[in-house]
């Protein structure tokens, strides 16, 4: 391996990584080294990761470098590292899912979606930071992951870890989880390409719990192939885990990504732009003519009113949560951070004959969601309402009651519907900080999705740009 190669490395997508180490132009050892020593040289100011599992990692690293060397080559994902967000159980390795008062837990096993990347032949180079409990904020005694592209704005929650440590080079690809937006946003945050699948495409079987129902484990990745390589090693039956479905798991790679001609794509204007920040309008727009050039069909659609299903989201996980963690609260109660305290104390508030009305709408909803996909294949939105929040503006959600509704109106509707969505970066604010938008799909047509993310990503050039090391 050249030097300029070694330089370099950090740069490569995930199936760029995989092409070299299949060739044998790198090796899976070599690339574990650059990248634990890239994170020895920059998560100390980035604090992406909760735990580094360098001693794993090499030995990981060593036996796939054994594998292909006798032509045993399980796949893209053999020889190259990952993280792992610090919510999925991990063998022997303490899995603290962003609480200290789990600080000293150590799974017995490794959890469904761990074990699947590992027979793939995956790298771990360690456990990825993460908000308390997967909820909405970083427990107090934990150092929030900083933003690569400017130490001021927003990381994203509560897959923060994942998306720094994806966009820094610190990994080539990561899992993260989403609950109310915890992939998209991070990935909007951090301009990397996230997907959150259908709700019981992936196992969440040894992974903490935020709110059963809600709860999505996905990748985050360099591109939309890349998340199609590692969701095709993640997804599918599990008998340790009922919900997830027993439906076969496609190559999440096929179709042609060179043209979307027949592809009807769903655009709702008023949606998309009333309270939305002009340049996620502008960006989203020009997302959706980049698509349209690609031989895609625009449907002007009515989506459905979401004002009642963002207010129902809030209760429903407080209280999926307070079943989530009755194990330790309210017994330890003064060891949880303010944040996912008062999201259990809420719960306490929530009647049953309230929660099934919530459960109700919910189902209303997610039937005008169903019924919406008979007269498109995709739905367009942007990432989120504002482009590239500053942390002090994150820092005031709480004095306005509206203002995690808003936050929220592009992520937490498709986690009621459990419908698959992909995020794409799509250029960047005056600051250099990155922005997204993103496509929606029917229940199990994650491949469309990729497939549009990729011919998207061959028409533009903002899921190749990186920050800079400082």
């Amino acid at each position: 391996m050249t030097t300029t190669l070694a330089t370099d490395l950090h740069d490569l997508d995930l199936t760029e990584v995989a092409h070299l180490i299949q060739t044998r132009k790198v090796s899976p050892v070599e690339v574990t080294e650059a990248v634990l020593d890239r994170i020895a040289r920059l998560d100390g100011r980035l604090h992406a990761y909760a735990l580094v599992t360098a001693e794993l990692a090499m030995e990981q690293a060593r036996r796939a470098e054994d594998e292909i060397g006798k032509r045993r080559y399980r796949g893209a994902l053999h020889g190259v590292p990952i993280g792992l967000k610090d919510l999925c159980y991990t063998k022997g390795i303490t899995t603290a899912a962003g609480m200290p008062i789990h600080r000293d837990f150590r799974p017995t096993f490794d959890g469904t979606v761990v074990k699947r990347l590992y027979d793939a032949g995956a790298v771990c180079v360690g456990k990825l930071q993460l908000t308390e409990g997967a909820f909405a904020d970083h427990h107090p005694d934990v150092v929030v992951p900083v933003n690569p592209w400017h130490p001021d704005h927003w990381s994203g929650a509560s897959s923060s870890g994942s998306g720094v440590a994806t966009a820094a080079g610190l990994c080539f690809g990561s899992i993260g989880s989403d609950t109310g937006g915890s992939i998209r946003f991070p990935c909007t945050a951090n301009g990397v390409t996230g997907l959150k699948p259908t709700w019981g495409r992936v196992s969440r079987y040894g992974a903490f719990e935020l709110a059963a129902s809600l709860d999505h484990l996905g990748p985050m990745c360099r591109s939309a192939a890349d998340t199609g390589v590692m969701l095709g090693a993640m997804a599918g039956a599990d008998p340790n885990d009922p919900t997830a479905s027993q439906k076969p798991v496609p190559d999440f790679l096929a179709g042609d990504d060179r043209d979307l001609t027949g592809v009807r794509i769903g655009v709702d204007d008023r949606y998309n732009g009333d309270g939305v920040d002009s340049l996620m309008v502008r960006t989203t727009q020009e997302a959706i003519r980049v698509l349209t050039g690609l031989g895609a069909q625009i449907v002007q659609v009515r989506f459905p009113d979401v004002d009642q299903i963002l207010r129902d989201w809030l209760p429903l996980c407080a209280v999926e949560t307070a079943v989530a963690h009755e194990a330790t609260f309210p017994a330890r109660r003064a060891e949880y951070g303010p944040g996912l305290a008062g999201l259990i104390d809420l719960a306490r508030g929530v009647s049953a004959t309230a929660l099934q009305k919530i459960w109700l709408r919910r189902r209303d909803f997610t039937g005008r969601v169903a019924a919406l996909f008979q007269s498109i294949d995709l739905l367009a939105i942007p990432g989120q309402y504002v482009a590239s929040p500053t942390i002090a503006q994150m820092a005031t959600l709480g004095q306005d009651p509206n203002a995690f509704v808003a936050l929220t109106r592009f992520s937490s509707p498709y986690d009621m519907a459990g419908v698959p969505v992909i995020t794409l970066p799509s250029g960047f604010t005056p600051k250099n900080t990155p922005v997204a938008f993103q496509l929606v799909g029917r229940h199990w047509e994650e491949a469309l999705l990729v497939r549009a993310g990729r011919a998207y990503q061959r028409e533009t050039t903002w899921h190749r740009q990186r920050p800079k090391d400082h």
